[in-house]
């Protein structure tokens, strides 16, 4: 599970209104009969208009200043072994995201008349979508870069040659292109993989707009606060400050296991992603101390996320400082792109 909590900007200010986003979410629906596209959908209704989105989440915004965002995005990426779990996709992973916003409304140290904030507060509107498109960032776009700037080339010259402003001879230089395609180091389906392309395989993914103010427009609720879940006093009497982000994404691991039956191994968990940034050493400990099973599992995710593992001792007594700094290097290029699900 890969979540990101954002405040949504334009440019370098906070977006003043949701419709471009709102716009952007549609994308999948583009083109498709109504019966097949995906709807908005909250905590107790589904099938909502985009109009009604932009319209309930723009005027939520009471006394928040031009500087302060006016809404947040979150984005829920399960695994492809987590999304293997579901039955069917839409309608399972709408009713996680009425329970993970259950999690979010109680991961905030505050409290609204006297009680702990619930999901009754929360003014957020979901959709689910079911495909990506690879990035001029990923590592596969940006690895088949080379052969990207060499192809245009030949194609400028081509064009060049049919407008008769050079000599040569266009088969040998289609040849040469039909060579760069084929040696690009990333495919799919026998195809160079370029930016704009579809991925394959099960992608579907969870967005949700949800308010800064709370549902009666009165209370400001930031899950990007600076202050952690705390209590100080203020004024001489105790209140209660902050959103807990390390307890929302625990519980929304485990909302997702408890719901679908899910057997997480560790190298998947929060738990782990927390080992490894505190302490390297107590990861790769715990990692090579899984059961056989478990640390094979363990290994096969890691090496689809990119890890180098060909290399990983066999034992603890093994695990010397020098591996450890090996294997971190690449588990930390596979976190920050969000290819260990966790």
């Amino acid at each position: 599970m890969y979540i990101t909590v954002t405040a949504q900007k334009l440019g370098g200010d906070y977006s003043q209104s949701s419709a471009d986003f709102v716009e952007y979410l549609e994308k999948e629906n583009q083109g498709l009969e109504q019966e097949q596209m995906e709807y908005f959908f909250n905590q107790y209704e589904g099938e909502i208009p985009t109009l009604e989105v932009v319209k309930e989440i723009d005027a939520n915004t009471t006394k928040l200043k031009k500087k302060e965002p006016k809404f947040y995005s979150i984005t829920v990426n399960p695994s492809k072994y987590e999304l293997r779990q579901l039955r069917n996709n839409t309608k399972d992973l709408k009713h996680y995201t009425r329970e993970l916003m259950k999690d979010y409304a109680s991961s905030f140290n505050r409290e609204i008349n006297g009680r702990p904030v619930t999901v009754d507060d929360i003014k957020y509107y979901a959709k689910i979508e079911h495909q990506r498109t690879f990035k001029g960032t990923d590592k596969q776009v940006r690895e088949n870069q080379p052969f990207a700037t060499k192809i245009l080339k030949l194609k400028i010259d081509i064009r060049k040659i049919e407008q008769g402003e050079q000599e040569g001879s266009i088969k040998k230089l289609e040849a040469q292109i039909n060579g760069f395609e084929r040696e690009a180091p990333h495919q799919q389906n026998g195809k160079r993989i370029v930016q704009g392309m579809q991925k394959e395989g099960n992608q579907s993914h969870i967005h949700i707009i949800v308010s800064r103010k709370d549902m009666t427009n009165s209370v400001s609720l930031s899950p990007g606060s600076k202050y952690k879940a705390s209590d100080v006093m203020m004024n001489g009497k105790k209140v209660k400050r902050g959103f807990n982000r390390d307890a929302f994404f625990g519980k929304a691991e485990k909302t997702f296991d408890s719901t679908f039956g899910y057997k997480r191994n560790y190298a998947e968990s929060y738990t782990s992603k927390k080992d490894f940034i505190k302490n390297p050493k107590i990861y790769f400990t715990t990692l090579l101390g899984l059961p056989t099973s478990e640390r094979a599992v363990a290994f096969k995710i890691l090496g689809k996320a990119g890890v180098p593992i060909n290399n990983l001792p066999a034992n603890n007594v093994q695990l010397a400082l020098k591996t450890i700094r090996y294997l971190k290097r690449g588990i930390e290029k596979a976190l920050r792109s969000g290819s260990i699900g966790i």
